[in-house]
């Protein structure tokens, strides 16, 4: 089921030695079900800490986030772990994987959690790693791989359980220019048919010529937000 997001009047403030920083100031925003946004802006400008509490890995000081009816930042840490599981995938710049396990281990894993059967997972996960172009290194761990190839088998695991949402984290950062084309355009095919939601954190011209909504963020405020036909 596709799900909406709604920030109501979210702020994320922590203290840094003696100073108060406000990494998220007062935001609302609203993403449909099927967006593929992104968020933009200058280092510091609160990208990474929204996708966070929209993600459930962070909670916000100040006000709501809300996907679908569930409000994320009432539940326990192990509803939103639950929630998460089920709902949301996520694409990080640093990778976040398992070292001891291979690239298709990788990618069951999350299937693995949500209690799918191994041969389904495997078929699943050896198909995903053929369109993102690894199925020849499936049993590499991530210390035999290139950055940019472990980059890839994250993106596969993001997306080999089919989540509602995909949240990525400057997915780009670490690929050429080639394997990032070819990595937005299998992201946009599941966007257009499967009507997974996408929302980006990037610097990465490549990403916001893609977008059909670049929302810029600057001191943790929304200072723009553009809508494409």
């Amino acid at each position: 089921m596709s799900r909406s997001i709604a920030l109501e009047s979210v702020s994320r403030l922590y203290h840094q030695a003696d100073v108060l920083v406000k990494a998220v100031s007062d935001v609302s925003l609203t993403f449909e079900p099927g967006e593929f946004t992104t968020l933009f802006g200058p280092s510091g400008s609160g990208k990474t800490t929204l996708l966070n509490l929209i993600g459930g890995l962070d909670v916000p000081t100040s006000g709501q986030v809300r996907i679908g009816e569930t409000v994320m930042n009432v539940l326990s840490p192990s509803e939103r772990a639950t929630f998460r599981l089920n709902h949301i995938g996520f694409i990080f710049q640093s990778y976040n994987l398992i070292p001891v396990l291979s690239a298709r281990e990788n990618v069951e894993f999350v299937m693995q959690l949500q209690g799918v059967h191994s041969a389904a997972r495997r078929e699943r996960a050896m198909e995903v790693l053929g369109r993102v172009g690894l199925a020849e290194l499936s049993d590499r761990r991530p210390d035999q791989m290139s950055g940019g190839q472990q980059q890839r088998v994250a993106v596969a695991r993001a997306i080999a359980s089919e989540p509602d949402i995909i949240l990525a984290d400057e997915p780009t950062a670490n690929l050429d220019s080639k394997t990032a084309a070819d990595l937005l355009s299998l992201m946009q095919e599941l966007n257009e048919v499967r009507k997974i939601t996408f929302l980006f954190s990037t610097h990465d011209k490549q990403v916001m010529e893609r977008a059909r909504r670049l929302v810029r963020l600057r001191d943790g405020k929304v200072e723009n937000d553009e809508r494409r036909s």
